[in-house]
């Protein structure tokens, strides 16, 4: 019997060049300014605020140091309020509790795995200072209710968008909503740096403050654009400056975003198209679009009926060289969650998707041969349930 032919192994990412990266690094090392805000930090902020329409875009050193940002312009005292998706990465939540703000939980919805903005208004009480939607793979969260339930009790929204840019919803770019809005520049994102973030500012209020914040709160900025005539320490702050070579590398993906985007559009829609009957067949859930919103093509996966359903695949998958992983484990349930008593909203659908969810290799470069066996492959498996 003849032995099955071995393939490369696929990973779940892998991070991808698009041809100027290098380039860009070498121009920053050849101009002598490698730390930050030089030519390419300058270059990315221009680029996201025309692109996102942002009063300003501020370059940082992650998306988590993006979060602590806005927290720290919010003023946050102890016991003030923040409501958060529990189905989320650790760092949405924790920008805001450094600062002694405790996170109230809100489970997600089970069609587009965001926010559930139904549940928004009885999680709301006179302690509640914002409200934080994650735009769960890209897909917008309900912006119009959540932005009016905001106004109605004068919270603020800062916008976790690590997963969304340049994605939209009813026809405005993610990002454009909140008063603050996040980015990551990780490696697993669309358009990388391999760690880097943004912080979007849409009010113009928080510009000048967040400037100083980002300047180990110094109002160095201001010295720089001639506005005093020396820099001094006159707020709270730290170092969230990435350097110029890191920005150079960005600015070398930021340029030809379109590009990248409709590669990974293409990848997503060839997803999609082979499973959708092997779908059907198992009783798996595939990413649900609404008709209002243009995803930003971040990630592919599938909702098995079952944990141990999703395990199998799991492991089905890694027998033939694919790397598949779960995501988010639910944050009310943590250790560290139950130990503050930050435990006590249940989020049931939250504990459902984490048990069932499987992401798919996604990655720009990820080729026709190497998803069309990522496809073939899951085809073969059958749940049993």
């Amino acid at each position: 019997m003849p032995s099955e032919p071995i393939h490369h192994h696929i990973p779940f990412n892998k991070p991808c060049f698009e041809g100027k990266e290098l380039v860009y690094i070498a121009q920053a090392i050849g101009a002598g300014h490698i730390s930050g805000d030089g030519e390419f930090t300058r270059r990315c902020q221009q680029l996201l605020e025309t692109e996102l329409g942002a009063r300003k875009a501020l370059l940082t050193t992650s998306c988590t140091h993006a979060l602590e940002m806005a927290a720290i312009l919010l003023d946050l005292m102890p016991g003030d309020e923040v409501i958060v998706p529990s189905f989320t990465f650790v760092s949405t939540v924790n920008a805001f509790v450094l600062h002694g703000a405790r996170p109230v939980f809100c489970d997600i919805r089970p069609d587009t795995l965001n926010m559930n903005e139904h549940l928004l208004e009885d999680l709301i009480t006179p302690r509640t200072r914002a409200i934080v939607p994650v735009h769960y793979a890209g897909v917008g969260c309900e912006m119009d209710a959540i932005n009016a339930i905001a106004e109605r009790h004068g919270a603020v929204i800062i916008e976790d968008n690590a997963h969304g840019l340049f994605g939209r919803y009813k026809g405005r770019p993610l990002g454009s909503f909140g008063a603050m809005a996040t980015q990551s520049f990780h490696e697993t994102k669309n358009i990388t740096c391999g760690e880097g973030g943004a912080l979007l500012i849409n009010d113009p209020q928080y510009i000048e403050r967040a400037e100083i914040i980002r300047e180990k709160g110094t109002n160095r900025s201001r010295f720089f654009r001639g506005q005093v005539d020396k820099y001094s320490w006159v707020d709270l702050g730290s170092s969230y400056l990435p350097s110029d070579m890191l920005a150079a590398f960005l600015y070398g993906q930021l340029e030809v975003w379109q590009s990248v985007q409709h590669r990974r559009r293409l990848i997503w829609e060839r997803y999609r198209e082979g499973l959708s009957g092997w779908a059907r067949e198992n009783g798996a859930q595939l990413p649900f679009i609404p008709d209002h919103c243009e995803h930003a093509s971040h990630m592919f996966y599938v909702i098995l009926p079952t944990l141990e359903a999703r395990q199998a695949l799991i492991a089905h998958l890694k027998r033939r060289g694919i790397t598949a992983v779960f995501h988010y484990l639910p944050l009310h349930h943590s250790e560290f969650a139950r130990k503050r008593g930050f435990d006590t909203n249940p989020c049931p659908v939250t504990c459902e998707i984490s048990d069932c969810l499987l992401r798919l290799p996604f990655y720009t470069a990820l080729t026709k041969e190497e998803q069309h066996r990522v496809i073939d492959v899951m085809r073969e498996f059958q749940c049993e349930y």
